[in-house]
Order: C-alpha cells, then sequence, then structure tokens
C-alpha cells in the first residue's frame, strides 16, 4: 500500500509538471536570459551589492550547489545542522531569477548581511555594484563538454528552462551558444579575464572532483577562515555527491519545475561522461571549433581524470 501511496504521488508530481507552461525566452545585450528576467532587467541591473556580500558565479551545472554547500559549511564552521536550515536557494538567492511571486533580487534585498548570493550571468551582465564594492567572488568552471551534457538533462527537466529538444539539435544550440546565460566560451574566459583585476577565486569542477580538501582549503582560505582539519574532513564528507543527492536541502526534490524522473537534478557528478554522449564526428567538430574560441586565453580544462 505504501508503495501504491509513493507512486500516486510521483504521478501527480508528473501530471502538475506536465501542465506547467515552458517559459519565454528573450535576450540583453545578445546573451539569452528567460523573459521575465529581462523584463525585470533594469532592477537586476541596479542592484547594489554590499561589500561584505560574497557572490557565487558559474555557468549552468558547473558545481554550483556544490561549491554552494561547500561555501555554506565553511561559514557555518561544519555545522551540518545549520547547513540544512533552509533549501540552498533560499539560504543563497540566486540574484536573476524570477519566480512567480518574488525575485531574487526580491530575497537578497530581504537578507541581512553578509549575504551569500549566486548568479550564472555572464561578466558583462553583472550589475556594477558588485565591481564597484569590491566584493569577493568565488567563480566555478567545468570543461565543456561534460558541461554541455549536464546543462542538456538538466534542461529536459527543468521547465524553467527552454525545451531542448533531441540532443543532436541542442549540440548546434550549444555550439552557436544560444542557450540561456549564453556561450560556454565567452563565460569561462571573461571570468578569468577578471580574475586579474578583482578579488575572484577561480575553481575547477576537475580539481574539485580529484582533490576535494584541497579545493575546500582554498575556498576557506578564500574566505578568511581558519578550520581544523577534522572539520574540514566533515565538509569534504558532508559535500560528497552521494550525500547531497540525498540531501533535500540541497537536490530541489520540492521544486515543482523539476520532473527527477526525467532526469535527476543531481545526475551523475563525474568527469568524462561526455564520452557516453558526443559522437565521434561531434567530437571532432567540438575539438576544432574549441581550439578557435580558445586560441586567445591562457584557460585550460581537463575532460577525464
Amino acid at each position: 500500500m505504501e508503495g501504491m501511496a509513493k507512486d500516486k504521488v510521483e504521478e501527480t508530481k508528473e501530471l502538475e509538471w506536465a501542465l506547467i507552461p515552458p517559459r519565454e525566452v528573450s535576450q540583453v545585450d545578445g546573451v539569452f536570459l528567460e523573459k521575465n528576467m529581462c523584463n525585470n532587467w533594469d532592477k537586476i541591473w541596479n542592484f547594489q551589492a554590499k561589500p561584505d556580500d560574497l557572490l557565487i558565479a558559474s555557468y549552468p551545472k558547473a558545481g554550483t550547489t556544490w561549491t554552494q554547500e561547500i561555501v555554506d559549511l565553511i561559514q557555518n564552521n561544519g555545522d551540518i545542522e545549520n547547513s540544512r536550515r533552509a533549501p540552498i536557494h533560499l539560504r543563497h538567492p540566486f540574484l536573476e531569477w524570477v519566480r512567480v511571486v518574488n525575485s531574487g533580487i526580491d530575497e537578497a534585498n530581504a537578507m541581512p548581511s553578509p549575504r551569500t548570493l549566486k548568479t550564472h550571468l555572464p561578466i558583462q551582465l553583472l550589475p556594477p555594484s558588485f565591481w564597484e564594492k569590491k566584493c569577493k567572488i568565488i567563480y566555478v568552471a567545468r570543461n565543456a563538454k561534460d558541461n554541455m551534457v549536464s546543462y542538456y538533462y538538466f534542461q529536459t527537466m527543468n521547465k524553467g528552462l527552454p525545451d531542448p529538444g533531441s540532443w543532436d539539435e541542442y549540440f548546434e544550440t550549444f555550439m552557436s551558444g544560444k542557450v540561456m546565460w549564453g556561450s560556454w566560451f565567452d563565460h569561462v574566459k571573461g571570468w578569468w579575464k577578471k580574475k586579474d583585476s578583482h578579488p575572484i577565486l577561480y575553481l575547477f569542477y576537475e580539481e574539485m572532483m580529484k582533490d576535494p580538501k584541497r579545493e575546500i582549503r582554498k575556498v576557506m582560505e578564500f574566505l578568511g577562515k581558519n578550520l581544523k582539519e577534522e572539520v574540514l574532513d566533515k565538509i569534504v564528507n558532508n559535500t560528497s555527491f552521494a550525500v547531497m543527492k540525498n540531501n533535500p536541502m540541497t537536490n530541489y526534490i520540492n521544486d515543482i519545475e523539476m520532473n527527477h524522473s526525467l532526469s535527476p537534478f543531481m545526475r551523475k557528478g563525474v568527469v568524462g561522461d561526455w564520452k557516453n554522449q558526443f559522437t565521434e564526428d561531434q567530437n571532432k567538430r567540438f575539438n576544432e571549433d574549441y581550439e578557435k574560441h580558445m586560441a586567445d586565453t591562457s584557460l585550460s580544462f581537463f575532460e577525464e581524470l
């Protein structure tokens, strides 16, 4: 009986998800964004950051939630219960996101200092007050191929984003930069360049997978904290993929716009999964395009560990 009741709940959730209309898309300065963001753009652009704000920035599906949970646990000295006080989107307002009843800007403005905020905006669209107030920023980047695959599956299950179509169709869309929040190449390169003139800690998803404790220590030092080794070990454990996947405060299981039965929000959390998705021709085409786009930067990524 319990199993039947659970199935009924899942069916109801899927029906509710199916009835949600897809979000419309528009553009700001040539970057594709959800239409409500564009309609709210003056409010977003004029957002007033504070000097003690911390901003977590990334391209979508590059390890954002992972980084957020690491930051929250460091800020709270490894207190696991405290980090589960609320869903992560309430702990760290998503700056540009616009919901039915409120927006990330509203949530941020209502939050006491010091605030930790999140954004997927490319460098040129970030509200100027973050630069003026010299806010600390943590940026996390992921190799383009894995990022593309993860973003594709995220779009299939998230009604807050456009329908990605088939994988082959999405491959073309991503290559042309016509996805939400714009070109991956422009995004990672723009933030990489900006770190030379602003307090930005630039992290790599692959390095976080390879040696999480080392990267968590970098974040700790960037935030001016000094935690004991056993606390760092606790943070490593509690920000592992398996633990976060089973944590309702990080896995968006109650978000009505996400259908986890189509693809889980936390899908695999590995490096190199692109090999299971790319055809040989797609890989060849991508590599050729990648060389051209990345010729003007020192930025480099690992595609496997």
